[in-house]
């Protein structure tokens, strides 16, 4: 596996919290590197990454139970700056001496925080006195602190909401600094592992791409490696970074399946070969695909054989090369996150389909994986780096199965025709008015209904269909996305006029929850 080393680092002690994968952002956006590890592997982590400062997550256990997770020896014998955060600091803080009880004590949602005593971690922006907005979610609560403890603020409800050892760097926090609803948390943070814990700003994409692209000349050594190529900014950054690595050892394998966006297999190639001078095979899978999906309706039934057929696919292209010691994905680090389960699960599971699932265990290859350890903004921050231009950078997210999974009843070759041109109006409509790097995701929907409509002097029976835009920060939960009217009157009369078989459009305005961006 290709890892890097960091010599400046943050360990975050993930105890089973909905939003430790915030906590690593905040700490990356410092310029610091961090890394995830459940409590059952910190003692590992910690020999493994040799970090200058540790963080403990939130947790939806409580200190109290007879079964809590507790914070490992190892981490309160490692003398490092510690920054406690909710559970972590009534673990913390029940594990050294002190007592924490249980229930009746909650606190949910915004509460007023007040500073009580200067500290390090507060310097050039909190002062003795004042009040700022923080975010608690908690139904236990510390009510006496261990020896050397001392309380640096308070809310209404909690009497320790800002606890600090600052001899031996040990802060403890009741809320949680690390969503947006705190608005200080970010620089609490910063200052934590700047000012507390004296770490650089050394964590940049310039500096990552150097090093990874060693580490996979390292890894690879003279072997040759194949790579599948969606069209999607993860898998073409990571292609990039690994041609950088070795060159000509790389073959690109892209399998056009008949569910892209329009002229978006030809864009794709076109980039590559041109730009890039990349070997890069295009397979035109098209009548293979569709010609199984013809009539498929069942969403999951689709993902399956889309799933089948790509692996069948790629195995044969991979086979007339001659095979390949290596594979390369773009696998992010949530997906290294989530499969790194709060229990203790298998550390790495291999998504399905879009990065190939199952392909090494069939293929006897070794994974090269030089994104693993970033998240999605740090991929496009280094695919800037690598000259990959901002109109391909900022696209939309796609999903793996592609235009299949926009077909609600049933894929035919028709439909895939109307859907993608009605899509490549509505995103046209989109970047006229300006809108699409304010919109997360934009696409349109065929829908299995027809409805009766007048064009000219004659009757006509077509199919509707709708419109999906959402804002979002990571796609976990969305908004549907506010057009003036006038805009959406605009795209669907250039839909309906300019694509025959349409003859009505409607918005959806669904956020999510209840409904899913995508439709299927």
């Amino acid at each position: 596996m290709t890892e890097i080393t960091h010599p400046e680092s943050v360990l975050i002690i993930d105890f089973g919290s909905q939003v430790t994968q915030l906590i690593a952002r905040r700490v990356r956006e410092t310029g610091v590197f961090c890394e995830i590890v459940p409590f059952q592997k910190a003692e590992e982590g910690l020999e493994r990454l040799k970090p200058k400062a540790l963080i403990l997550s939130g947790s939806p256990a409580s200190a109290l139970d007879e079964n809590a997770p507790l914070v490992p020896d190892a981490i309160l014998k490692s003398g490092l700056p510690t920054f406690a955060i909710c559970f972590g600091q009534q673990a913390l803080c029940h594990q050294l001496g002190g007592t924490v009880e249980a229930g009746h004590h909650g606190e949910f949602g915004r509460s007023q925080l007040r500073v009580e005593k200067p500290s390090e971690i507060f310097s050039n922006f909190w002062s003795v006195g004042s009040e700022h907005q923080v975010w608690m979610s908690h139904g236990d609560r510390v009510t006496a602190l261990p020896e050397g403890f001392e309380v640096l603020a308070v809310s209404d409800n909690a009497p320790f909401a800002f606890i600090a050892d600052e001899a031996r760097k040990i802060y403890g926090v009741q809320f949680h600094p690390e969503v947006v609803h705190t608005p200080d948390g970010a620089k609490l943070l910063a200052n934590f592992v700047h000012n507390v814990a004296g770490l650089k700003s050394d964590w940049s994409m310039a500096a990552y791409r150097a090093e990874m692209v060693q580490k996979i000349r390292d890894q690879v050594g003279d072997k040759k490696v194949i790579c599948a190529l969606s069209g999607g900014v993860d898998s073409s950054v990571a292609a990039l970074l690994i041609h950088e690595a070795v060159g000509e050892q790389l073959t690109c394998i892209l399998v056009d399946h008949g569910l892209m966006r329009k002229n978006e297999a030809a864009e794709v190639v076109a980039m590559f070969r041109e730009h890039y001078n990349l070997h890069l095979i295009h397979v035109d899978a098209v009548d293979k695909f569709v010609g199984e999906l013809e009539g498929v309706a069942d969403p999951e039934t689709k993902r399956k054989i889309i799933g089948r057929l790509f692996i069948e696919t790629f195995e044969e292209e991979a086979a007339k090369l001659g095979g390949a010691d290596f594979l390369g994905q773009g696998t992010l680090y949530p997906d290294v996150i989530e499969s790194v389960s709060f229990s203790g699960g298998p550390s790495v599971t291999i998504k399905s389909h879009h990065n190939v699932g199952g392909l090494p265990e069939r293929m006897n290859m070794q994974l090269v994986e030089p994104l693993r350890e970033l998240f999605k903004d740090e991929v496009r921050t280094l695919g800037r780096e690598l000259g990959l231009p901002d109109s391909f950078i900022g696209r939309h997210p796609f999903p793996g199965p592609g235009l299949a999974i926009r077909l609600p009843g049933g894929v035919t070759r028709e439909k895939l025709d109307i859907l993608r041109e009605a899509d490549a109006i509505y995103l046209d409509e989109i970047r006229k008015a300006g809108l699409y790097d304010v919109i997360w995701q934009a696409f349109a929907v065929l829908l299995p209904v027809q409805t009766v409509g007048v064009m000219g002097d004659g009757r006509t029976y077509e199919f509707v269909c709708a419109l999906r835009a959402v804002t979002s920060v990571d796609g976990m939960t969305a908004d549907f996305y506010q057009y003036d009217m006038n805009f959406l009157g605009k795209a669907a009369t250039r839909i309906i006029n300019e694509v025959r078989g349409i003859n009505r459009v409607v918005y959806d305005v669904t956020s999510k929850p209840p409904g899913t961006i995508e439709w299927e």
